[in-house]
């Protein structure tokens, strides 16, 4: 069943074009679904993140994070009461927001329209983040999260939002400070096809596929795969 999820995930197929021998796809769909909603899924995610930061010798409680956000076009399937556009990337579909440890690995993550600005996204988000990670004090994040969003983390969550801003005068690519961690994270999700493009009618199948891409690379990584490469799950037959 995990294999057939990855396999989903990976090569971006329809449930229903799982290979024969896999499962029955519908068993294969409710399988994932379970395992979102009993919050099996969120545990397993976890617990590899926590094997991940203790393999790199750090704690498993992080302390700084980077949040933002990637805008992807939706499939025609996607209800439009959930798609937007977003005017500045000028995609229309949905926008995945995420918020990563200084490692790169997920904490929380939120699947909203893609017209839904990064501040309003991030308010709920950072919510949860606090809820479930009381260690967490500093938030690093870029422009786009300014004005009074800074004053409203430290205010509600007691959090101190920093943000790391391109310069004006800057005419080539530059890395920025902590803000290609959560950039080079947003790349890895880009490698599992499923996610290349929003296929997911509900939002929380979204924000579980997200997980489930993530599960894929962490379990690569501790396995002694080349650092931001995922494993591919083939069929039993390849």
């Amino acid at each position: 069943m995990l294999d057939a999820v990855r396999y989903v995930v990976g090569n971006g197929v329809k449930w229903a074009n799982l290979p024969c021998d896999f499962p029955p796809y519908r068993r294969v769909h409710e399988f994932a679904r379970r395992w979102q909603v009993t919050g099996l899924l969120a545990e397993l995610h976890d617990r590899l993140r926590d094997k991940v930061r203790q393999k790199e010798g750090r704690d498993v409680d992080p302390t700084g994070t980077i949040v933002d956000s990637q805008s992807v076009r939706a499939a025609a399937n996607i209800p439009s009461s959930t798609t937007g556009w977003d005017g500045g990337k000028r995609v229309g579909g949905r926008k995945r927001h995420v918020v990563v440890d200084s490692l790169g690995p997920v904490l929380a993550v939120a699947v909203t329209a893609a017209s839904v600005q990064d501040r309003d996204a991030a308010m709920p988000l950072l919510e949860r983040l606090h809820r479930l990670y009381f260690s967490v004090r500093l938030v690093w994040a870029d422009g786009g999260y300014a004005g009074r969003m800074v004053d409203w983390t430290a205010e509600n969550l007691h959090l101190t939002l920093e943000l790391v801003k391109r310069s004006d005068h800057t005419t080539v690519f530059v890395v920025l400070p902590r803000r290609w961690v959560v950039e080079r994270t947003l790349s890895w999700l880009m490698r599992s096809r499923r996610l290349v493009r929003d296929y997911e009618t509900l939002l929380a199948m979204h924000e579980g596929m997200v997980l489930w891409s993530m599960t894929m690379f962490m379990s690569g990584r501790l396995a002694g795969h080349p650092p931001g490469a995922f494993s591919q799950p083939a069929s039993r037959t390849g």
